[in-house]
């Protein structure tokens, strides 16, 4: 009785091909599902014993209330015949089986279930010895992907089988928004391939889609064919259509095409080709459109807005990408990542997403890296291409051709633990006007890590030293603005000093008849660096640093080895936190600090800018309140006691509302850089329908940033998403409106445009999950690298 099991895992393989075709990033939600399945759980199976795999090592167990027959030639099972072998379970009214002839036949009640999926059926029969089988009137229901359906009639021939008058759908069967159906699916299990003819796609009653012919793989195999398409409108590009061409080369690499057709545009081919080696692998992407019909009329507009030359659309444009990754052993490996794109606009005209903005630039990137148990080291090397046409070429970080870097940091005695970080660096600009140079930086240093259960002490000297070898002409631009002779060979080293000690206490206490435990964390962090004047210094990749909680812990406010700051400060800090014993929550958290300077701070990238007197840094002050487990608020605030007014303030509330709605509502405000106020929400009116929103809007240059407002649906199987959203689409200020309609068919595709990465982006906590993935500063609020120190 064996052979004549292997029919009925053919409508798995089939209903599971039909599904397998989408590409699901996220769990699939089947909370608004029925309890009932298509195909209840068969109350007289017995509990399945081990799992597929396990299905030929496993014997068959018959039973039935009448047993009759000749040994060897006929044997008849009457009421409640069943056959279990492993997680396979076979029930039917009656089974009779010819050993002779090798036919069978299963009547009445035909029920089947392994650890996949459950099927009814009327009437199963077949021959084991030709190995042929078929099955009529079919329901089944998939387990893990709550897949259902049916079909008039099955058959199988050895590896090739045939459905007819099939169905597939996730949707409950009294309640069908969408199904898949199809006339006849042939499908080969050795080859993996299935050829559906006569399959449609139903919306309910009204069919959308339909495909006399197509093949699609039954297995995890690789299969060459179509991918789905992707259908959109853009005022940009008009009515845009992409289909994928899947092109299985070999086990080891793959390639996809892409034809792309853009009204406006013309024809763009697209190729994606993946490879792996024994230890590595890698991407190439190429794009190239041909002769862009909006290329000429954009010049001229181009040319009336100002824009240079170099930054203008070119008439034949393209963009080639290619990364690569290679490991040579448990230490040292390689990193490739190429970029290229014809022109400054070419992103932002090419783009059929609307989740973000062209970058600034596009870095090109090389070289091979090694890490240790205490060390690591690299050589590589980047370069940078405009990739914002409303900017020009000089605002590029230099290019690093090449850098070699090492970093050194190990422990020599259990109480003295000694470091060292190198950096060797070629600069070069891609503008013609800013010339380059080389630059050599050394900080060797040695820390004393002295701490107890309740207190620490880290005293750590360290010594910086940074030469230059200059290009003449940029030697001689800083020496014009200092007025003095040009150097080319600039240096300037110089000791920096710095102890970190704190204490924690902590006690029991109640709140609002809570147990917690509360912290009390005092902090001091002396830091001595003397004054060097780093004026004839060049400036290549530093920059100021964000003034912010951290920055009272660091050594050198500026980024980068170009400046390293004067330093006689002491740093007074404070925290405080309560935690709840039950669980670990942290309901309250609190910090504040403040820098003492007592000396003039007199380093600045910058030559000629005047000194910032000794006294008191500005006031920085953190805070997170639990108000309730769905209610929670944090605030960061900076305070100038110098000029008596306000450098930072910054709020974000977030509510939960039931067990998908959230409300954030944001406010930030840093002096002479930005005042914004940012609502979004997530409204769930009932089970199925929520409203989506966001009101970004900047109130020093009082224009809205982003508005989103949406409508959303779901189903069981299916939801709807329909959004408005206008929002700022460069640096020019210039507004862009979208409309976006997207229906997910769950457990198949979604058709439309991707709306749900862009409220994921806009609306923090649009999944509940992505809460948790988010760092503490996030939601305070987003740091900016520009300003100046308070």
């Amino acid at each position: 009785m064996r052979p004549a099991l292997r029919l009925l895992p053919l409508p798995l393989c089939i209903a599971f091909s039909l599904s397998a075709m989408a590409a699901e990033e996220r769990p699939e939600d089947w909370r608004l599902c029925p309890l009932e399945d298509a195909v209840p759980v068969f109350p007289d199976a017995p509990p399945p014993i081990g799992s597929s795999a396990d299905r030929e090592d496993m014997p068959t167990e018959i039973g039935g209330d009448a047993l009759s027959g000749v040994y060897g030639e006929e044997t008849r099972l009457r009421g409640n015949a069943t056959l279990q072998r492993g997680d396979q379970f076979l029930a039917t009214d009656s089974l009779d089986f010819n050993q002779e002839t090798g036919q069978y036949v299963a009547e009445g009640s035909v029920r089947y279930q392994d650890s996949g999926m459950r099927i009814v059926a009327e009437r199963l029969h077949g021959n084991q010895g030709t190995d042929t089988h078929e099955i009529e009137n079919v329901r089944y229901q998939l387990i893990e992907r709550r897949g259902n359906g049916g079909a008039d009639r099955a058959e199988l021939v050895g590896d090739v089988g045939s459905l007819y008058g099939s169905t597939y759908s996730t949707c409950p069967p009294g309640d069908r928004h969408w199904e898949l159906r199809a006339r006849q699916i042939d499908v080969d299990i050795e080859s993996g391939w299935g050829t559906a003819r006569g399959a449609s796609l139903h919306l309910g009653r009204f069919p959308i889609l339909y495909m006399p012919y197509f093949k699609f793989p039954v297995d995890d195999r690789r299969q060459t064919g179509l991918l789905y398409p992707a259908i959109g409108y853009s005022g940009r590009n008009g009515f845009d259509y992409a289909q994928p061409i899947y092109l299985n080369l070999a086990p080891n690499y793959d390639m996809t095409l892409e034809p792309r057709y853009m009204a406006r545009r013309g024809v763009m081919l697209g190729t994606e080709f993946r490879y792996l080696t024994r230890n590595g692998g890698g991407l190439l992407n190429v794009e190239y459109l041909p002769s862009d019909k909006l290329t000429e009329r954009d010049r001229q507009r181009e040319i009336d807005e100002g824009i240079p030359e170099e930054n203008r659309r070119e008439d034949d444009r393209g963009m080639f990408h290619h990364s690569n990754s290679h490991r040579f052993n448990g230490t040292w490996h390689t990193s490739t990542n190429l970029n290229w794109i014809s022109d400054p606009r070419y992103l932002e005209d090419m783009s059929n997403s609307l989740t973000s903005q062209s970058p600034v630039n596009l870095t090109s990137s090389t070289g091979i890296f090694g890490r240790g148990r205490y060390w690591d080291a690299g050589l590589m090397a980047d370069y940078n291409l405009l990739s914002d046409y409303t900017l020009p070429e000089a605002v590029l970080p230099y290019n690093r051709l090449p850098r070699l870097f090492g970093n050194w940091e190990q422990p020599v005695m259990p109480w003295l633990v000694a470091g060292l970080s190198t950096d060797a660096t070629r600069f070069e600009h891609t503008s013609d006007g800013r010339p380059g140079g080389s630059r050599f930086d050394a900080k060797p240093f040695v820390s004393v890590p002295l701490e107890g259960a309740a207190w620490f002490v880290r005293p750590t000297l360290a010594y910086r030293y940074t030469r230059y070898q200059l290009d003449q002409e940029l030697a001689d631009q800083i020496g014009a603005r200092l007025g003095q002779p040009a150097e080319r060979a600039p240096s300037r080293s110089l000791p920096i000093a710095s102890v970190d000690a704190g204490l924690f206490f902590d006690r029991q206490t109640m709140f609002r008849g809570d147990s917690y435990v509360q912290t009390l964390e005092p902090r001091l962090f002396y830091l001595r660096t003397p004054y060097r004047n780093q004026d004839n210094l060049p400036v290549f990749d530093t920059g100021s640093m964000t003034f912010s909680w951290g920055q009272l812990f660091r050594d050198n406010r500026f980024s980068g080895a170009d400046r390293q700051a004067d330093a006689n400060q002491m740093t007074v800090a404070l925290t405080t936190r309560l935690i709840r014993e039950s669980d670990g929550l942290e309901k309250l958290s609190a910090s504040i600090g403040q820098i003492r300077y007592f000396d003039d701070l007199r380093v600045w990238l910058d030559p000629g800018t005047p000194p910032v007197e000794s006294g008191e840094s500005s006031w920085v002050a953190e805070g997170a309140y639990a108000i309730n487990d769905r209610w929670n608020l944090n605030a960061s605030y900076q305070w100038d006691p110098r000029d008596r007014r306000d450098d930072l303030v910054s709020i974000r509330s977030r509510y939960l509302i039931g067990d998908d709605g959230i409300v954030n509502l944001g406010y930030r405000y840093r002096r002479d850089l930005l005042e914004q106020a940012d609502f979004s929400f997530l409204y769930p009116i009932n089970a199925s329908w929520s409203v989506v929103g966001r009101y970004y809007y900047s109130l020093q240059d009082r224009q809205l940033l982003e508005g989103i407002a949406g409508l959303q649906w779901d189903s069981c199987c299916v939801t709807v998403r329909l959004v408005g959203r206008r929002y700022v689409r460069n640096r020019l200020g210039e507004m862009n409106d979208a409309i976006q309609l997207e229906v997910e068919l769950k457990g198949l595709s979604s058709l439309g445009a991707n709306t749900e990465d862009r409220l994921r982006r806009a609306i923090l906590g649009y999944y509940r999950d992505d809460l948790y993935l988010v760092p503490p500063s996030d939601l305070i609020g987003e740091p900016v690298e520009t300003d100046p120190l308070p």
